[in-house]
């Protein structure tokens, strides 16, 4: 009797321990599942994030679209409007064979004058190639500058009509502090190999020579700047002598100036001038490996800032 009773115990401890067993590979196994679910939404977020999904390129479907290139803010190296993301959104734009025309939406003040000329010189080298592609400009709060040397290689220039459009000018700004130094007592002492070394060291007086070199440097980037206006806008230009003086228009101004086309938006540009209301977004977009580059980038720059140059960047601003 009592072998049967330990037998019977044994058999509930062994389904208890079974059930035991069975109920924690289920946990288990939800446990895996709802950590893949959450492990995949997570890498879902970071794939957008990222920047790695994208709504263009051949694949495409639904037939022909717009393609719409963003600058924004300052045309610089370093920045969202750069050369670098500027023609590689340009080519895949131009490449894509669902692409009608191209929209360059401005919003710029200006900025490197290296920078806008070499956008300037790929759009131009794009439209050789696909002569059956048009590209098109849309102005928005501010086309100025370097903005507008980009803007001159467009087929077609549109404003709206406060738009500020113009500045066709260049600038090399600085500060000069030796009347500071002289008041606190500081001495300066600059050593240099080679005469001109110190060129417009903002610590130092003024020198007429340095001057008058700078400003031979500016004069031939303002009128590389003005031949791209005129090969650009050709014969629509109506030139005043205040044109290429660095002034900037509304844009019914720059209407009436040549220095832009019509009226228009993105959206009526695509769909009453490309025929192609459909619009996909080619902009290059900064994802968060650049930005964490660009970051230590300006780390590394900061430790070594005391051998940088001490004249003044030239801009198209």
């Amino acid at each position: 009797m009592s072998e049967q009773i330990d037998s019977w115990e044994r058999s509930v401890l062994e389904k208890l321990a079974l059930s035991a067993i069975q109920e924690q590979r289920r946990t288990r196994r939800w446990g895996i599942f709802f950590k893949a679910l959450t492990f995949g939404y997570l890498f879902f977020l970071l794939f957008l994030v990222m920047g790695w999904a994208s709504d263009k390129g051949d694949g495409l479907s639904g037939g022909k679209h717009t393609a719409l290139i963003e600058i924004n803010g300052v045309i610089a190296s370093d920045s969202a409007a750069s050369a670098d993301n500027l023609i590689g959104s340009l080519q895949d734009a131009f490449d894509d064979k669902n692409t009608a025309g191209i929209i360059l939406r401005i919003n710029s003040p200006g900025g490197s004058p290296v920078q806008a000329g070499l956008v300037n010189d790929e759009i131009r080298r794009q439209r050789a190639l696909h002569p059956e592609t048009p590209l098109h400009v849309v102005v928005e709060d501010i086309c100025a500058s370097g903005g507008y040397f980009i803007a001159a290689a467009a087929d077609n220039i549109y404003v709206n009509r406060a738009s500020i459009v113009g500045s066709i000018g260049v600038l090399m700004d600085g500060f000069g502090f030796t009347g500071t130094m002289e008041k606190l007592g500081v001495e300066r002492r600059l050593m240099i190999a080679g005469e001109n070394k110190g060129f417009m060291d903002p610590f130092s007086p003024r020198n007429s020579k340095h001057e008058a070199f700078t400003k031979g440097l500016l004069d031939d980037i303002h009128q590389q700047f003005i031949t791209v206006v005129k090969d650009g806008r050709g014969k629509r230009l109506h030139e005043t002598p205040e044109m290429f003086s660095g002034l900037f228009w509304t844009g019914d101004k720059a209407i009436a100036m040549g220095l832009a086309d019509s009226i228009g938006s993105v959206d009526s540009v695509a769909r009453d001038v490309i025929k192609a209301k459909r619009i996909i977004d080619f902009t290059a977009r900064e994802n968060i490996a650049d930005r964490l580059a660009k970051k230590l980038g300006a780390g590394v720059a900061s430790t070594f800032s005391g051998l940088g140059a001490q004249m003044g960047g030239v801009n198209l601003h």
